[in-house]
């Protein structure tokens, strides 16, 4: 039987002047979707929205840039086009919000599967609601990282009774592990144990709460160090004073602002732990990214977390500095090696575990359009 023949369509359009093979560093989860699929014995073809077109084969993938206009409904008059021609088994849908464009490719092709993947999309606000679930109903199937996260869907019946949830990590990683010593060297990090942060210093990943829980750890780890990689940071100027203000902290959080992508695998080596504070999360790509590189994970208790960590590392409430002082106490205390680490990554979140996931959501669709799903 020939592989599954799967599109992968992101209608979210490319800046302008942006070529396919920039798209696919600046844009990883595009990429990393796609060939872990592939890998998994999937035939993969990723139609992209663009202004050029543009087309490149690479690792088994074909990547499609679409043009297609704003009044072309969304883009979807071509790609439908297109499709046709393919002649793909399934589609794949990147985001939720892309629920009127997934309607029209329903009616351009009918009888084709249809799955629709979360990337933190929002909520149609509540008056749009009966539009957005006849929308959603053309879709056979949704992904979230966790199915807790389909639950505010569900409870609103934006989904239909027979629409399959799948529970599939959100992207994966690249990254491995490598010596921490050598990590330690290249990038001046220290600390027993080496705490790694790697997020937006703003309100909803909570540094603030971070910082107090850390200090309150501190009193029991005193060659505790921290180290902040962060992008944005509309809370730099509370961040900055709250280490100030505190002398726990002091000469014990490091603020290294932005950091290129390629070095943050550096620092995830080199960390004994990844912190995180996020109140919500559809994913969490640094998480993944330091449990590529065997780092114990302290993070909060939300779905997309628990579902990443499994049985991994040390959870603790959003908001609860005594609850995350604990715990870093703790993961120092009964430190989990990395090795470990690494292995769950492997069985759960690498490429090929992705992957493999990926490969039976399509086929489970596929055997329940024909009628034969166990």
């Amino acid at each position: 039987m020939p592989p599954l023949h799967v599109a992968q369509i992101n209608f979210h359009p490319v800046p302008e002047g942006q070529c396919l093979a920039d798209t696919l560093v600046r844009w990883p989860s595009l990429l990393d979707i796609a060939e872990a699929a592939a890998g998994a014995g999937a035939r993969i073809t990723v139609i992209q929205r663009a202004a050029r077109q543009e087309s490149l084969h690479r690792n088994g993938v074909d990547y499609r840039f679409v043009v297609a206009k704003d009044h072309d409904q969304g883009g979807t008059d071509t790609i439908a086009n297109l499709l046709i021609e393919l002649r793909a088994d399934v589609l794949h849908i990147h985001s939720l919000s892309a629920a009127a464009q997934a309607h029209a490719l329903s009616r351009a092709l009918p009888g084709v599967p249809m799955l629709l993947q979360d990337h933190a999309d929002r909520m149609p606000r509540w008056w749009r609601r009966p539009r957005w679930r006849r929308w959603y109903a053309a879709a056979r199937g949704v992904a979230f990282t966790a199915q807790e996260l389909a639950q505010p869907y569900m409870s609103a019946k934006l989904f239909g009774a027979s629409t399959q949830l799948f529970a599939i990590p959100e992207s994966t990683s690249r990254f491995t592990p490598g010596s921490r010593a050598q990590a330690w060297s290249e990038t001046g990090l220290y600390g027993n144990p080496c705490v790694v942060w790697v997020g937006h210093l703003q309100s909803g990943k909570d540094p603030l709460t971070v910082l107090t829980g850390f200090a309150q750890a501190a009193q029991s780890l005193p060659d505790m160090r921290l180290w902040c990689a962060f992008g944005s940071a509309p809370l730099l100027r509370q961040v900055q004073q709250h280490i100030a203000g505190d002398p726990r902290l002091k000469e014990r959080v490091h603020l290294l602002g932005r950091v290129p992508h390629e070095r943050v695998q550096s620092l995830m080596r080199a960390a004994d732990i990844f912190v995180s504070g996020s109140h919500a999360e559809s994913c969490g790509y640094a998480l993944l990214e330091a449990m590529a590189c065997g780092a114990t994970p302290v993070v909060t208790r939300i779905p997309s977390f628990r579902a990443l960590t499994g049985d991994m590392g040390h959870l603790w409430s959003p908001g609860d500095s005594g609850e995350l002082a604990q715990a870093l106490i703790k993961a120092a205390a009964f430190p989990t090696s990395p090795q470990a680490v690494r292995a769950h990554f492997e069985r759960q979140l690498s490429p090929e575990a992705v992957g493999r996931r990926w490969v039976d959501a399509y086929g489970q669709l596929v055997r329940d359009g024909r009628g034969d799903a166990s």
